[in-house]
């Protein structure tokens, strides 16, 4: 991965030094390259680090309250994965930033920090400002920047919508050229989804992740809960309905042999968890919950494939074996493996087998739709041939 990474990398650079030369760069892609028209008379590519603006006002901004409502998922990402994040308002200024102390020291050298300004007229091509241009995620390569010293980074961004479609500002992660990956695209659009459903009270703070894994967050600090009660809140959560207490006992145990009192045990227990957000006969959710299983559901009900793919890290719950569950799970992989087949970009299959190495169909889709020359025709390769 390195070796196509710093291959892609260097046949960037080559285009970029041409098309400052005056001369065409075929190699790069029409959204970079009108971006470069459109910022080259107001920056210029040797610049050092982005101007600072004394209009940044994140106490007053309308992202401030969700974004601290997940920040802890946010610091997590940065943190752990080797990025740094930052939230800009509607005019591309940065608002507010968080990551390790590395990744911070060097974003800091760049002024990709609070009131650093990086719209197309302050710092060229960046994924901030095309997110911002375009209200479509985007991420920025290495020489795809204008600005050289850029090319040591990748960015992923995406636009944060309001309740009435406006866009308020950007969410981007960013880390060095040689940890491109994937699924930095996909991240950045499941945490805007994140924000974006606490903007205007939408969310009281609770948060359920049940793909690739389990974990139940309050204003993004983790709840701890055991598996049978996050089989309870998945359930309840997808069904978007009130269950009765006899069809989440089929759904949990099957046939099994299970009194009716350990089910309600195991309810009571997370309506402590969820301190009484939990209704006592037939059994519904009586608080505001966001779920990313749930959001991949509606996104694909409403032909939005990028952002399923965006909340998607995973198949649902995989240690549980709850009957339930499994239907659910079956239900959500066939509902977008099919979109994924079905699109002509190569963008969501190769993001959709990240998850699923083993998915020789969903690798040959990729294989498919990307020329040769592309880097990531190679990944989709020994992808492939690994699944055989």
């Amino acid at each position: 991965m390195d070796e196509i990474l710093r291959a892609r990398r260097e046949a960037l650079r080559r285009q970029w030094a041409l098309w400052l030369a005056g001369r065409t760069a075929p190699g790069v892609r029409s959204e970079i390259s009108a971006s470069w028209r459109r910022s080259i008379g107001a920056v210029d590519p040797g610049t050092g680090s982005a101007p600072l603006s004394a209009s940044a006002d994140w106490a007053r901004s309308p992202l401030r309250a969700p974004v601290e409502a997940v920040a802890g998922e946010l610091r997590a990402v940065a943190e752990d994965a080797g990025f740094v994040a930052a939230v800009t308002d509607e005019r591309c200024t940065i608002l507010w930033t968080c990551g390790g102390t590395v990744m911070s020291r060097r974003a800091g050298a760049v002024n990709f920090a609070q009131g650093g300004r990086w719209d197309e007229a302050s710092m060229g091509t960046n994924a901030l400002a095309l997110a911002l241009k375009t209200g479509a995620p985007s991420s920025v390569f290495s020489a795809e920047h204008l600005v050289e010293a850029l090319h040591g980074w990748v960015c992923y961004c995406a636009p944060i919508h309001g309740p009435d479609g406006s866009v308020l500002g950007v969410l981007d992660i960013s880390t060095t050229w040689d940890r491109s990956h994937p699924l930095g695209l996909p991240t950045v659009r499941g945490l805007v989804a994140a924000i974006e459903g606490r903007i205007g009270g939408a969310s009281g703070g609770w948060r359920l992740r049940c793909l690739g894994g389990a974990r139940l967050l309050r204003d993004g600090a983790p709840v701890p809960l055991r598996p049978r009660q996050v089989e309870i809140l998945a359930l309840l959560a997808l069904e978007g309905r009130a269950v009765p207490p006899e069809r989440l006992h089929d759904a949990l145990y099957g046939e099994r042999r299970v009194s009716a009192v350990t089910l309600r045990a195991e309810v009571s227990h997370l309506r402590r968890a969820l301190t009484g957000a939990l209704s006592t006969r037939a059994y519904a959710l009586t608080g505001r919950l966001s779920c990313d299983a749930a959001e991949v559901l509606a996104h694909l009900d409403a032909g939005r494939l990028d952002e399923a793919l965006g909340a998607y890290g995973g198949p649902l719950l995989p240690f549980s074996e709850a009957p339930g569950v499994l239907t659910w799970r079956e239900h959500i992989e066939v509902a977008l493996r099919e979109a994924v087949l079905a699109c002509p970009r190569p963008e969501p299959a190769l993001a959709y087998g990240v998850h699923h190495l083993d998915d020789l169909a969903v690798h040959e889709h990729a294989i498919a739709l990307l020329p040769p020359a592309d880097p990531r025709h190679a990944v989709a390769v020994s992808r492939a041939r690994a699944a055989r």
